[in-house]
């Protein structure tokens, strides 16, 4: 199988950045979201911009967050990725 990643890199209110890998994108409510992880936390972004320039936003409703990952989760289980590429 082959794991190659694309990687972005966040920047918090604070400054910090952080590098994340990008494990899914999916649409969700004329809407495309972001789904990042790192060792330590998974995270969901909201992805604005146009084709030509994207950037991703939080999301700070935590009611708005489970409602995506239970819709993602959904998805996964209803078609679940192939190991090898056709």
């Amino acid at each position: 199988m082959n794991n190659i990643r694309d990687f972005v890199t966040v920047k918090d209110e604070q400054g910090n950045t952080k590098e994340f890998a990008v494990e899914a994108l999916f649409d969700m409510d004329d809407h495309t979201y972001a789904l990042l992880t790192d060792k330590d936390e998974t995270v969901v972004m909201k992805v604005e911009g146009t084709a030509e320039e994207q950037f991703l936003v939080a999301i700070e409703d935590q009611d708005k967050i489970d409602a995506i990952l239970s819709a993602y989760q959904i998805a996964v289980e209803a078609s679940p990725a192939s190991d090898e590429i056709q």
